[in-house]
């Protein structure tokens, strides 16, 4: 009981640390983007951690760990419910009590769809946002879950992702991805030739403050994964996960200044988060010098991955795609390239799971958005993505000054007496 009791703090404070996480992302994608989107940005961070919870409650946990069922698909029926039969003791081998299993997998339920957020902001219609990361978190994220953690086809594939790299970081960036292929870019983003033109974020401190949030959070992200609380194995998992996201800082910020002369501190956060989503696939696995060189390798993908969502006149105006996605791919193949696992076979099932996982979730978004798309619409007009998403969406904005920056006359908000 003395054990269950201390693994099972330490799976509380990992969830309290992920579900602080969620602070640092609003941080991070305010502060990336223009002064006017502020609280339409806050909004739905505040969607994706309630809404999450509530619809992994929902449906969520239970399919995404069925129980029995054929390795693809399962559902153990909506609502949580450990059972008659359920024994504290006996749950997860006696390393935490269901409800803690609950709200821990909860928390990362909602980061899939707060990656979607960044890549997405400054002109999606907020309900289109609503329904959109309502329905990927819904079905598309716990499916995939279900796949490995949840003993589908891919565990039993012999594929490996510790804390999700893949299942939850790629996940997230594939759905990104296709939403914004078919958004299309904020005006102005690109010139009348193609080129890309750089909309300056309003906060580069408050993003900072942002990164430094989540490289705490990810502390319990990658600590809590360890599902336990084994001293060693978690003090290792703590060691590599803080020194691959150094080391990705660290190397984004050197190649951004090898290949554009200047050291651009949104490449040095970036890269430090993709440190951290790289390592997240083996942290348990790895060495000190295998994390380092893991989150080395990040860092220049995702300044490669920056350039390559420009040239193909893709806008994500926080970077969530090259973070999330392609360095969550880099973290997943790396299992089979460094620690315990490696090995070319190991290479080969990593490759095989990352193509599958992609396919579904990028077939699965695409339906989604077009279904959106057809009821509701996908983006503001051009007039209220020039006035800003506060007044348009939500009719306020977070400075003032005079009652609004529309006309008295024309203001949705309330006069003041």
């Amino acid at each position: 009981m003395e054990l269950l009791t201390t693994n099972n703090v330490w799976m509380m404070v990992c969830t309290f640390l992920v579900f602080f996480m969620h602070l640092g992302f609003s941080f991070l994608e305010i502060g990336l983007t223009q002064q006017k989107n502020t609280v339409n940005i806050l909004f739905k961070n505040f969607f994706v951690i309630t809404a999450g919870i509530l619809i992994y409650y929902l449906l969520g946990f239970n399919l995404m760990y069925p129980g029995d069922f054929n390795g693809i698909v399962g559902f153990a029926g909506p609502f949580i419910d450990p059972g008659e039969g359920y024994d504290q003791l006996t749950y997860a081998d006696g390393g935490y009590t269901y409800w803690t299993d609950f709200l821990f997998q909860a928390m990362f339920a909602a980061t899939a769809a707060t990656i979607i957020s960044g890549a997405v902001a400054e002109r999606i219609k907020i309900f289109s946002f609503i329904l959109i990361a309502s329905l990927y978190v819904a079905i598309i994220y716990p499916i995939v879950g279900s796949w490995q953690w949840g003993g589908g086809w891919a565990s039993d594939f012999g594929f490996y992702d510790f804390a999700g790299s893949t299942l939850v970081h790629s996940v997230g960036g594939w759905g990104a991805l296709i939403i914004i292929f078919f958004l299309g870019a904020r005006k102005g983003k690109f010139d009348k030739d193609g080129n890309p033109v750089a909309i300056p974020g309003s906060n580069l401190p408050l993003s900072a403050a942002g990164v430094l949030i989540l490289w705490l959070g990810w502390f319990g992200f990658n600590g809590g994964s360890v599902l336990s609380a084994d001293p060693a194995l978690t003090s290792l998992t703590l060691v590599t996960t803080c020194l691959a996201a150094a080391a990705g800082g660290i190397a984004c910020a050197l190649s951004a200044k090898i290949f554009y002369g200047t050291l651009d501190i949104t490449m040095f956060m970036n890269g430090v988060l993709g440190g951290l989503v790289g390592i997240t696939a083996g942290a348990d696995l790895m060495s000190p010098a295998e994390a380092i060189a893991i989150g080395a390798i990040a860092g220049p993908i995702v300044l490669g991955g920056v350039a390559l969502l420009d040239n193909a006149k893709l806008d994500d105006p926080v970077g969530a795609i090259p973070v999330h996605l392609f360095c969550g791919i880099w973290g997943t193949l790396a299992v089979g390239v460094f620690g315990a696992n490696q090995g070319l076979e190991q290479v080969g099932i990593q490759a095989a799971v990352i193509g599958v996982a992609g396919i579904f979730c990028c077939i699965g978004a695409a339906i989604i958005v077009l279904l959106v798309k057809a009821l509701v619409g996908l983006r503001v007009s051009e007039a209220e993505e020039a006035e800003g998403l506060d007044i348009a969406e939500h009719g306020t904005c977070l400075l003032y000054t005079s009652p609004s920056p529309r006309d008295v006359e024309e203001s949705r908000m309330p006069s003041s007496a």
